[in-house]
């Protein structure tokens, strides 16, 4: 079954966050962009593989590792929930969801 992608404004706000670090850094938009064009390429592999990730310690919550970043989503019936995108090279003690 494939399921519709759904992202929290959390979400959405922390990987926002990540893609306007690179530009700044870089001074361009060539790397945010193709970060942004990888990740959710492969946050669309959860539409037909759901069970892709790995469970977590935290109750319904799955995540998928990319590279140095880690997607935290949840599986409802209908649609997948993308709610952490996490870059893990940042401190653990700020990922709060």
């Amino acid at each position: 079954m494939v399921r519709r992608i759904i992202w929290t404004s959390k979400a959405v706000s922390v990987f926002s966050e990540i893609l306007e670090l690179y530009y700044k850094r870089n001074g361009t938009k060539t790397y945010s962009r193709k970060l942004n064009s990888e990740i959710k390429q492969f946050i669309n592999l959860l539409k037909r593989y759901p069970f892709l990730g790995k469970k977590t310690n935290t109750k319904d919550a799955m995540v998928l590792i990319k590279g140095n970043y880690k997607i935290f989503y949840k599986i409802e019936p209908d649609e997948i929930i993308i709610f952490m995108v996490w870059d893990c090279r940042q401190d653990p003690n700020e990922l709060g969801w």
